[in-house]
């Protein structure tokens, strides 16, 4: 159960919103004072098969719901998530980003492949660069859409608010990895979509 006592405040996101010819945001249905409107997981392309960035939280019927209405006739190819949080991959047994974490009982029955830091992920019109960025959690991955010239940051950089870490010489260290971007907005894993991306880069790394 999440509690919405910390929410209210926040900007509304719909279930379901385009945000850009490649990309759609579907919204994980399951607020609280960590996941603040919900966790975004995100459609990425224009043919038949998409790529999805993040699968929510396991058993959030409304989110599957969603999802399957964004999907339409077109079928999910590929799935990465961030890092191994329960709200960005634990919905379903799926193929998903993992570098090191392995500990958490969450993934005990799902199958992960590995995507090494700076591996290209492609599909028409869409190139993903896939960038590590340790710090929230050790594992934690980035997505950079260069046809957009877009980032998807998972918890590294949120909505609203500041981003928790484990360990603040990684996190630092991947705020200056990204400042090397021309990030111009920014996907992130919690709250509203951020324009001219590379400030807010700049504003958390001066202000950690």
């Amino acid at each position: 159960m999440y509690s919405t006592e910390k929410t209210s405040n926040l900007a509304k996101l719909d279930s379901i919103s385009q945000l850009s010819t490649n990309v759609y945001r579907i919204l994980g249905q399951n607020p609280g004072p960590f996941t603040l409107q919900g966790t975004n997981t995100y459609l990425i392309g224009t043919t038949k098969e998409r790529i999805l960035i993040d699968c929510g939280d396991t058993g959030v019927e409304q989110y599957i719901d969603c999802l399957k209405k964004a999907l339409g006739n077109n079928t999910i190819k590929l799935i990465i998530c961030t890092h191994w949080h329960g709200d960005h991959v634990t919905n379903g047994p799926i193929p998903v980003h993992k570098l090191r974490r392995m500990d958490s009982p969450e993934v005990d029955n799902i199958k992960f492949d590995y995507i090494l830091p700076g591996s290209i992920i492609t599909a028409p019109g869409v190139t993903l660069k896939c960038i590590a960025t340790p710090g929230h959690t050790s594992d934690h991955l980035s997505l950079y859409f260069e046809e957009e010239g877009s980032l998807f940051s998972g918890d590294c950089i949120l909505g609203e608010g500041s981003s928790v870490f484990e360990d603040l010489y990684d996190y630092m260290h991947s705020l200056e990895t990204l400042s090397k971007l021309n990030i111009t907005r920014i996907y992130p894993g919690h709250g509203s979509v951020v324009e001219k991306g590379y400030i807010l880069v700049s504003k958390t790394g001066s202000h950690k």
